[in-house]
């Protein structure tokens, strides 16, 4: 007999707590299987509470040992206790102050969800949001419930760390006061025996802050580019933002055993190890990308999520699109703007977009959730920051800052909503933002349709929008799109500056004169004009142009907006592949020559040129040829897509030969923008030089490596070719390193030929080292499978259940990290009927497993439609 299934939690249901802690003391008496938490909490009763009164305080698999309130022991007739939690009924409470003081016992060993308190390694670290903290002690487990804490740990393990400053410590103990109101969820406790990097930082007001990166023994020796990032992000934030620190001492703890990327607990970061751990010979230039942005995410949450927060966790959006925002702007400062505005936009809709166009489609703030889990998505963070990212559009940076101002001094110190936050700028920018706020509402990828023409001298501009049907919102409004766009001539010069429409309505149309605007740039009055639309991608919308091949290929040559440029090669690309899958007619010679010559251009930064050299993957070709009416055959894209750059690296060959010559940075490595950049290119001039046919460059770059991006790179295209010799090698000199075999195994699935992948795969399942219980190798073998569509999705299904048997092992263990990958099967609908048929039965039989956890019972429900 199963469970009762669990039932939705709404944002209209929304009530205050009933009662408010005005501080938290905890004492925690550390053993592996037996940690007692002594808990000693002052509450008070809540103005604005509407409920009856009573006291409600949220705690899983928790075992009660002692209750107290005011000192007077309750008995079982005093309160209800379930699974969920422990109620006091109103009238058992002594008045509208009070403290309570409990006792319980956990087994953080046994907390393979890594939820709450866990051990990995032989260490205790913690992970509360978004409802862990139920799992370590009873208590308002909800982010609009505030306080002070003050924790005492008592262990024989040399380092005991927890939020706040180090108030005293002595022989097998230490005890933490943080002295700013903080939920539950931003709760954070580590013990271990831990090494520290450390440095200082002065603030701009000249406090000393002391900085530290905990980790094992061993690792200390590749910190250096965490704490580096970690003082720029500090430094960065006080000049753009005027945010200072404001504790005593920052921490940063590395765990190989985590859910997540990192985690923002006031003065104590938990990371992934991945994300903190880096040296030339074991991180790529990729890696240090990533410590660099999430660390500064992580340090920006401070003032953004911390020192104010969310209301409730519908409002998720609120502190991390915020905050996706500002660690984007901080990456563009430290390294390429423009770059890194392009990977941002790859990631927005490899992930976003697919999400936004399948079963999962939700808006940026939910309206319903049954595990909240479920809704740390790409749409909350990344199209999240999008959103932020236009209203920055709209108002102006001046506004922009100013309105921040004003936020961070109106709500320091409360959990906020949405309405909060939009009228702050309501009242900086005086201008109605109620039409802005659809975005936060409506789910789906609105889709701008642009038509021009040109009589006499007007020049015609017609703009349309739709936000398409989604599950649960069939019917939608226009949305504020603000649309920056230019004008090109046939020889590419530029006739109109940079300008911004406001897509309002469901139609915008705008006139220019034309001959003015040939005059102004002192050209010639044109025939035809080339529109540059969405410059800087300023709104995350599809659009349709009805661009030629002829239009992309000057906009690729001459446009003065990056983006645009970049964007003109990535859809002749996509284009041209769908073009040969469908048997049309195209130019493919053109858009190599075209993308060649933009690839050549020494006056380009070397980063920019890769990218545009980057083929857009088989996903996103399967999206394309869905759009066009068609049904993908990923068996069919695989081998085109493969086919299309063998033969660009035929027809450039020439070209990629200089320029893996001329961009080797030296023997001396170094993640500087400029040396990834370099490396970048000739890494990809090296893909194309190696063809599955002759591997032979990439074989001796693969030996001759001396840092782990470059090495990386020859193994991708050795392990594309077949080549069992390469990964065997890579294994025996890296066997010894748990982040650098993360890579082994997902190189090998992700790479491998597809008809060969599967049964790899599952070899790898076999391996020694492969911990299925760790999240990063899990991620490793059952996502890198993804990353191989044409073998996740051969047509015998065996990809499929593949995937479904561990998905459902793993939910046993770990719910979270199961649920989330269970979003492998999101895209089933855009397939053939074969297909369809079979993904619908890996769902139903993962939706039948007895004692299916509600984080999977909610996703596979969601996919399942």
């Amino acid at each position: 007999m199963k469970d009762a299934a669990p039932q939705p939690i709404h944002l209209a249901d929304y009530r205050p707590p009933s009662h408010l802690v005005e501080s938290v003391h905890l004492t925690f008496r550390l053993s592996p299987n037996d940690t007692r938490v002594k808990s000693k909490i002052a509450f008070r009763a809540n103005p604005e509470g509407l409920d009856e009164g009573n006291l409600r305080l949220d705690g899983e698999n928790l075992r009660l040992i002692t209750l107290s309130l005011n000192g007077k022991p309750l008995t079982a007739f005093d309160y209800l206790l379930t699974p969920e939690g422990l109620t006091i009924p109103a009238e058992r409470l002594p008045g509208d102050a009070f403290t309570l003081e409990a006792e319980v016992a956990i087994d953080p060993e046994a907390n393979t969800a890594l939820e709450g308190l866990y051990t990995s390694n032989g260490m205790f670290c913690t992970q509360c949001e978004a409802e862990g903290f139920r799992k370590i002690t009873f208590y308002p487990d909800r982010p609009d419930v505030m306080a002070p804490f003050t924790v005492r740990i008592e262990s024989d393990l040399p380092v005991l760390l927890s939020n706040g400053n180090p108030i005293a410590q002595g022989d097998g103990w230490a005890e933490w006061h943080d002295p700013w109101p903080k939920p539950a969820y931003l709760f954070a406790l580590v013990a271990g025996d831990l090494v520290a990097h450390s440095d200082r930082f002065t603030t701009a007001s000249g406090t000393d802050v002391d900085l530290n990166i905990w980790v094992r023994p061993g690792d200390e020796t590749r910190c250096a580019y965490a704490m580096d990032a970690l003082k720029r992000s500090m430094a960065w934030d006080e000049q753009v933002y005027g945010r200072e620190y404001d504790l005593d001492v920052f921490n940063i703890v590395a765990v190989d055993d985590f859910n997540m990327g990192a985690m923002e607990n006031k003065g104590l970061n938990i990371f992934n190890s991945k994300f903190v751990l880096a040296s030339a010979e074991t991180a790529t230039d990729r890696d240090y990308d990533f410590i660099e942005g999430i660390v500064a995410h992580e340090y920006f949450h401070n003032w953004t999520g911390n020192r104010i927060t969310c209301r409730d966790w519908f409002q998720l959006c609120l502190k991390e699109g915020l905050t996706v925002f500002r660690d984007q702007q901080f990456s563009a400062d430290m390294r390429s703007a423009p770059v890194k505005r392009i990977e941002d936009v790859l990631q927005l809709r490899a992930r976003q977009f697919r999400e936004d166009a399948g079963p999962l489609a939700h808006p940026v703030r939910p309206e319903t959730y049954i595990e909240i889990n479920n809704f740390y998505t790409a749409t909350v963070y990344e199209k999240g920051a999008e959103v932020i990212r236009m209203l920055r559009e709209l108002v102006g940076p001046d506004a922009w800052r100013a309105a921040l101002d004003v936020y961070f001094a109106r709500h320091d110190g409360q959990a906020c909503t949405i309405e909060d936050w939009l009228q702050v700028f309501e009242d900086v920018a005086q201008r109605d933002l109620s039409q802005f706020k659809r975005w936060y509402s409506q789910a789906g990828t609105p889709r701008v349709t642009a038509e021009w023409s040109i009589a006499g001298d007007d020049l015609t501009l017609t703009l349309q929008q739709e936000v398409p049907e989604t599950p649960g919102q069939p019917l939608k409004e226009p949305a504020l799109i603000p649309v920056r766009l230019g004008f090109l001539s046939p020889e590419g010069v530029d006739l109109l500056p940079d300008t911004v429409l406001e897509l309002d309505s469901p139609d915008l149309t705008r006139t220019w004169d034309l001959a003015a605007l040939a005059r102004e740039a002192g050209v010639p009055r044109p025939d035809r004009v080339i529109p540059s639309l969405l410059r800087g991608f300023s709104a995350p919308v599809i659009l349709d142009a009805p661009l030629s091949a002829e239009d992309r290929a000057v906009l690729l040559a001459h446009d003065s907006d990056p983006f645009n440029r970049w964007e003109a090669g990535r859809s002749l690309l996509r284009e041209a592949i769908v073009a040969d899958l469908s048997g049309t007619p195209f130019d493919t010679g053109m858009v190599i020559d075209a993308i060649g010559k933009l690839a050549g251009d020494e006056t380009l930064d070397p980063a920019f040129r890769a990218l545009a050299l980057g083929f857009p993957s088989e996903d996103d070709i399967a999206q394309a040829v869905h759009d066009a009416g068609l049904v993908p055959d990923p068996t069919a894209i695989h081998a085109t897509r493969q086919a299309m750059s063998e033969r660009m690296g035929t027809a450039l060959a020439p070209l990629f030969r200089q320029l893996y010559a001329a961009h080797d940075p030296g023997p001396d490595y170094s993640p500087d923008a400029a040396s990834a950049g370099k490396r970048a290119l000739r890494n990809t001039a090296l893909r194309f030089l190696s063809p599955p046919s002759d591997p032979s460059l990439a074989r001796a770059q693969f030996d001759a490596a001396t840092n782990m991006t470059d090495q990386v790179a020859a193994l991708t295209c050795l392990i594309a070719a077949g080549d069992r010799e390469a990964p065997a090698a890579f294994e025996a000199q890296w066997k010894g390193d748990r982040l650098v075999m993360d890579k082994w195994f997902m190189l090998q699935v992700s790479t491998t030929p597809p008809a060969d992948a599967l049964a790899v795969a599952q070899t790898l399942t076999e391996h020694p080292l492969f911990d299925w219980k760790n999240p990063n190798r899990f991620r490793s073998v059952i996502g890198g499978l993804s990353m191989n569509p044409a073998a996740f999705h051969d047509p015998s299904g065996a990809g499929y259940r593949f995937v479904a048997d561990w998905l459902i092992r793993m939910d046993g263990a770990n719910p979270q990290t199961a649920a989330r990958l269970s979003t492998l099967f999101e895209t089933w609908p855009r397939y053939d009927t074969d297909r369809q048929e079979m993904i619908r039965a890996e769902l139903d039989r993962i939706a039948a497993t007895e004692g299916l956890s509600r984080d999977m019972t909610e996703m596979v429900a969601r996919i399942r439609g």
